[in-house]
C-alpha cells in the first residue's frame, strides 16, 4: 500500500499537473513572501515558478554559509530562493522523487547560477526518497537546515522521515518546515483517495500525533511561527472530509538537549539587531518577538535556541543554569485545549 501510495504521489506531481493552476484546493498555494525574498523570486525561471507547489514560507532567517536541505525540492523554486540566500560559500542540496520535477529542476542549474553571479552552482539536486535520505547519499551530522515546504504530509512513512531528518542535522541544527496538518486523525479511507492525498490533505498528520512523533526523537520542545486554516474551496473535497480541520502550519525545530517543559532559570535574551535583513527585531516563533537593544526574560528552552545555534552570533544571552526558579511563568502547554493547533507548540510561554 505504501508503495502504491507514493506511485500516485508521483504521477500527480509528474503528469497530472502542468502547474500549479492545476491544483484542486487551496492547501498549497499560500504566498506571504518576504519583499527581499521577492526580488529573488522575480529573477529566476519562469517555468521553475510555474510548477511551484508548496504552501507558505519555509526560508528562515540568518542562512549565509548554512548548508541546506530541500525536501521535495520539486521544480527548484525554494532551493534556488535558497541558493542566492546563502551565497556562493553556502551549498543547497534538493531532494525529490520524481522525474519530472527532477529535470525541471536541473535544467536551470547553470542559469541561476550565472544570474547570481557565482563562479561554481551551489545548488544541486538528487533523486532519493525523504523516508530514506541515505538514498540521496545524505551523511550524518552533515546538514544545518533543512526545509520542507508543504511535502512531509505526502511521507507514506513519517516516523522514518522525521528520524532521517534529525540523523542528518548538524547538532544545533534546524529543522523549518511549512506543512499541512489535521486537528484529529485521517480515516485510512480518505487517506487512499489519490486526489485528497496528492493535495496534501489526507496525508496530514494530526497535531497531537506529530508532538508525540518528535517526542520519541527527543525533540522536546519546537515552536509555531505562522499557521492558518486551509479553507479548501472545493466543494466535492469539503464533502469527503467532513469536520476535519486542516491547517499550514509554519514550525521550527532544532536539534538539541531541551526540556520537555518550560523552565525558568532567570536567562535575559537580547537581540543585537545583526541578522541579515533583521535590523529591528527578530521573530523566533509566533509569541516570542525580540525588538532590537530590548532584554527579554526567557524561559531556557528559549535561551539554548537563541544561544547553541547559528543565532548565537546575533543575540546576547545573560544567565545560566546554575538557578532553578521552577517552571516559566507564562505557563505550560498543558493549558490548551488538546484538539487546538496552538496546542502544537512545545513552548506555552
Amino acid at each position: 500500500m505504501e508503495q502504491q501510495i507514493q506511485e500516485q504521489v508521483q504521477d500527480y506531481y509528474g503528469t497530472q499537473l502542468a502547474s500549479s493552476q492545476d491544483l484542486k484546493t487551496n492547501a498549497c498555494c499560500t504566498e506571504d513572501i518576504p519583499a527581499a525574498h521577492k526580488k529573488i523570486l522575480a529573477t529566476l525561471e519562469s517555468e521553475v515558478l510555474e510548477k511551484y507547489y508548496g504552501c507558505g514560507v519555509c526560508v528562515p532567517a540568518a542562512v549565509q554559509g548554512c548548508t541546506v536541505l530541500d525536501l521535495g525540492s520539486g521544480s527548484g523554486r525554494d532551493a534556488y530562493l535558497l541558493s542566492k540566500l546563502v551565497g556562493e560559500q553556502g551549498h543547497v542540496i534538493g531532494v525529490d522523487m520524481t522525474d519530472e520535477q527532477l529535470a525541471v529542476a536541473r535544467r536551470h542549474v547553470q542559469a541561476h547560477t550565472e544570474r547570481f553571479g557565482y563562479a561554481q552552482p551551489n545548488v544541486e539536486f538528487r533523486k532519493g526518497y525523504i523516508e530514506d535520505l541515505g538514498s540521496a547519499d545524505i551523511a550524518d551530522n552533515s546538514i544545518d537546515l533543512v526545509v520542507s515546504n508543504c511535502v512531509l504530509n505526502l511521507s507514506t512513512d513519517k516516523a522514518a522521515t522525521y528520524r532521517e531528518i534529525f540523523r542528518v542535522l548538524k547538532p544545533g541544527g534546524e529543522l523549518y518546515i511549512s506543512d499541512v496538518f489535521a486537528d484529529r486523525r485521517v480515516p485510512e479511507s480518505l487517506r487512499q483517495d489519490p486526489v485528497l492525498y496528492g493535495e496534501c490533505l489526507s496525508g496530514a498528520l494530526y497535531i497531537e500525533d506529530f508532538r508525540r512523533l518528535l517526542l520519541n526523537l527527543d525533540i522536546r520542545d519546537y515552536r509555531l511561527t505562522e499557521r492558518r486554516q486551509l479553507t479548501i474551496n472545493n466543494e466535492e473535497i469539503e464533502r469527503k472530509v467532513g469536520n476535519i480541520k486542516f491547517y499550514s502550519i509554519t514550525i521550527r525545530a532544532f536539534k538539541l538537549e531541551l526540556e520537555d517543559q518550560c523552565e525558568d532559570y532567570g536567562q535575559v535574551a537580547t537581540y543585537l539587531g545583526s541578522a541579515p535583513d533583521e535590523p529591528h527585531g527578530f521573530r523566533l516563533d509566533d509569541h516570542h518577538y525580540f525588538e532590537t537593544g530590548r532584554p527579554m526574560l526567557v524561559c531556557g528552552n528559549t535561551a539554548d535556541m537563541l544561544s547553541r545555534t547559528r543565532y548565537g552570533q546575533y543575540f546576547r544571552v545573560d544567565g545560566n543554569k546554575e538557578r532553578h526558579f521552577g517552571l516559566f511563568a507564562c505557563g505550560t502547554p498543558a493549558a490548551s485545549p488538546a484538539s487546538s493547533p496552538e496546542a502544537a507548540s512545545s513552548c506555552g510561554c
